[in-house]
């Protein structure tokens, strides 16, 4: 379910009031890994697709195009791509299409656009459209149905309409031509709203309408872009604003009241209307307070459809299977992976020996300075420094290790402590999940896939270990019936005592589905995340070359002698969280461990 229309009924259909999300383009590139950064915490919200403007006059189209793509790709995010007719002949109108269709878009929103910059009056670009409707047909002529095709809706009247009927058959108009979705310029009055929508519905136009909502952020910018805008403002806004115009925090508290009140009043309207779409502005508190006040919670089967962050290109959208090793560096997975022509979808099945891509890219570096490796962690220069470094992440403490480009998650808070104390025993864990027997998919720790559903994981370990520990460890878990493990060194020695083939260590069981095993644990692309894994510390080292040469040599000689290992328990029916640990506390207990010695 890929287009906007279909999600807007599936929202209807289970009750569920939905959100979506806008932003725009960044100057710089500071801005849009900044931007990155705050969509991957905005999409825990549960938006059912995000879009991103055109740009004034069609300046920013590369960019607008660029962000569609890593929004699929990358992201795991549906998205609507706004198209406008300012400075775009058909050739490049044609272009844009085509980069939206490769990349899996499947919703395009058609405008006519501002004037270019430095322009008062929009005119016609040679070669292209005079009118959002003349791009409405165009899309239609060349991809029929592929696209859901929004255009703008405005409820306070277009500032170019003669009148309130002539504006309705303009937009019946667009409707016929083919568009099926209709999104509304911004507005803080419910009642003109209302009126609006009732008079859509009575021109017998029944597609979805999107409301657009502007969180008030401060008072400042309420009024810059109301001015801007001539949006009607009640004046009994203004009366709850002019007081407390200085104090950012009340204008947001108060502002997020008026306008989540406002919402309520236009979802009960009886309009068809069961959502809501945010202007964000490329911030995130408002919009976050907003869908607090109104009560609108993600749920698994939205924010988490599968346990890792899905590729919606168009060749993965029914991707199902992943090694587990890559679990904290996804977008290096769909890198490595992005020249196969299938993808496992059910089980891993014929890409169990696949080509993964070298590591030449540029995506799969550390985007850490020598200067951030310093701020986040220090200049160690002792196994203990190390170790306390691997603690601290699994606590919490930190956000970020080279070997994850994300925080702890939420599901290993119940290990967090003995995964801190494995990396003190010298043990430096990259990778975990706890045992998991049959909770309910809707879980908010542990939940995935669709609603009634029951997920299952088995424990799992993954850590780097000095050869002499390591090979006491193997020893020991070659005595745990339950236990399997691959262990490799940087030159590749593998040891093990798993089957050949692919152990399921995630799968979940849904309301008339088959079974789904999504992340699975296998020896080949085991070996393929091996060399990744060592090039990571080999970065990490060099990031100090200059300014701590000691740290440097200690983190060269850690990946050139230790082993990766990674360990399944496989009974996940065992009542004991901590069985996987046992090994370890046995070593430990036999002969005290010290940073690895």
């Amino acid at each position: 379910m890929v287009r906007i229309s279909e999600k807007i009924a599936k929202a209807q259909k289970e009750g569920r009031t939905w959100c979506s999300f806008e932003f725009f383009p960044p100057k710089t590139q500071d801005g849009w890994a900044n931007l990155y950064s705050r969509i991957e915490k905005m999409k825990e919200l549960g938006p059912i697709f995000v879009d991103i403007t055109w740009g004034a006059g069609g300046a920013t189209s590369e960019a607008t195009t660029a962000f569609v793509k890593a929004a699929h790709a990358d992201l795991g995010l549906e998205t609507c791509m706004h198209l406008t007719c300012t400075n775009m002949p058909v050739e490049m109108v044609n272009a844009a299409l085509q980069e939206a269709y490769d990349s899996g878009c499947r919703n395009i929103l058609a405008l006519r656009g501002d004037p270019p910059r430095g322009s008062e009056e929009w005119t016609a670009t040679e070669g292209g459209f005079n009118h959002a409707i003349d791009l409405v047909r165009h899309i239609r002529k060349l991809y029929g149905d592929y696209f859901d095709i929004g255009v703008a809706g405005f409820p306070e009247g277009h500032p170019q309409s003669t009148s309130q009927d002539d504006e309705m058959r303009h937009l019946r108009e667009k409707v016929d031509a083919g568009a099926n979705v209709i999104f509304t310029q911004m507005f803080y009055d419910a009642d003109v709203f209302i009126d609006w929508g009732r008079r859509v519905r009575a021109a017998g136009i029944e597609i979805a309408i999107v409301p657009g909502i502007m969180p008030i952020q401060t008072y400042a910018s309420f009024k810059r872009r109301t001015d801007f805008s001539k949006t009607i403002v009640p004046q009994s806004l203004w009366d709850l604003l002019e007081p407390i115009k200085d104090d950012d925090k009340s204008v947001r508290e108060l502002g997020t009241k008026f306008v989540a009140e406002m919402c309520r009043k236009i979802l009960a309207a009886g309009l068809g209307i069961h959502g809501i779409h945010c202007y964000t502005m490329n911030l995130s508190r408002g919009t976050e307070m907003l869908l607090e006040e109104l009560n609108i919670v993600a749920t698994a089967d939205v924010v988490k459809p599968l346990p890792w962050r899905l590729s919606l290109t168009s060749k993965r959208r029914t991707e199902t299977t992943r090694p587990i090793f890559w679990s904290n560096r996804q977008r290096s997975y769909v890198t490595r992976t992005a020249d196969w022509d299938e993808f496992p979808n059910g089980r891993w099945g014929d890409q169990s020996s696949p080509a993964f891509g070298d590591l030449n890219s540029l995506s799969l570096a550390l985007p850490h300075s020598p200067t951030d490796a310093s701020r986040l962690w220090g200049n160690p220069t002792t196994l203990a420094d190390i170790s306390a470094l691997f603690a601290r992440f699994c606590r919490g403490d930190l956000t970020t290790l080279p070997w994850s480009d994300q925080p702890r998650a939420k599901e290993t808070t119940i290990i967090s402590e003995p995964l801190a104390q494995l990396n003190e025993a010298g043990f430096l864990t990259i990778n975990s999940q706890p045992r998991v027997d049959g909770v309910p998919s809707s879980d908010p720790a542990y939940g995935w896939g669709p609603r009634n559903g029951y997920v299952y994981q088995k424990a799992y370990l993954e850590f780097f270990a000095p050869p002499a520990l390591a090979t006491k460890l193997l020893d020991l878990i070659e005595q745990t019936p339950a236990a399997t493990y691959h262990a490799v060194n940087k030159e590749g020695d593998l040891r093990t005592n798993s089957n050949e083939g692919p152990n399921a260590v995630t799968w979940g069981v849904f309301p008339g589905a088959e079974v789904i095993q999504p992340t699975v644990v296998d020896a080949m692309a085991f070996l393929a995340w091996k060399d990744e894994a060592f090039e990571l510390g080999g970065q990490w080292a060099e990031l100090y070359k200059t300014s701590s040469p000691a740290s440097a040599e200690l983190i060269h000689s850690i990946m050139d002698t230790y082993y990766l290992v990674n360990v399944v328990y496989n009974d996940y029916r065992d009542a004991d969280d901590l069985a996987i640990f046992k090994p370890f506390l046995s070593l430990a207990s036999a002969a005290p461990i010290a940073n690895g010695h």
